[in-house]
């Protein structure tokens, strides 16, 4: 998959404040910040992100994402 297509798929499932996503066509990273995360914790948000690609991850078109998640508020902290 191009990495377009997995940002569309996230932007698609989820309202997103940043979404950043690099990869080499068989491996992916992602920092996805959006207030759907707020009170939630690490696992529950992956799971939200998971959700928004289940269909692709169910037929292995797409099997290795790995990214951060994190509220606009924990976004603009790290960023300084």
């Amino acid at each position: 998959m191009h990495p377009d297509q997995i940002k569309q798929l996230i932007l698609a499932g989820m309202a997103c404040e940043h979404l950043e996503l690099d990869g080499d066509g068989q491996h992916f990273e992602a920092i996805v910040v959006s207030a759907e995360f707020v009170g939630k914790n690490r696992v529950q948000r992956q799971q939200h992100v998971y959700q928004t690609l289940k269909d692709k991850l169910a037929t292995g078109e797409l099997h290795a994402l790995s990214f951060k998640t994190l509220t606009p508020e924990e976004w603009s902290a790290k960023r300084g």
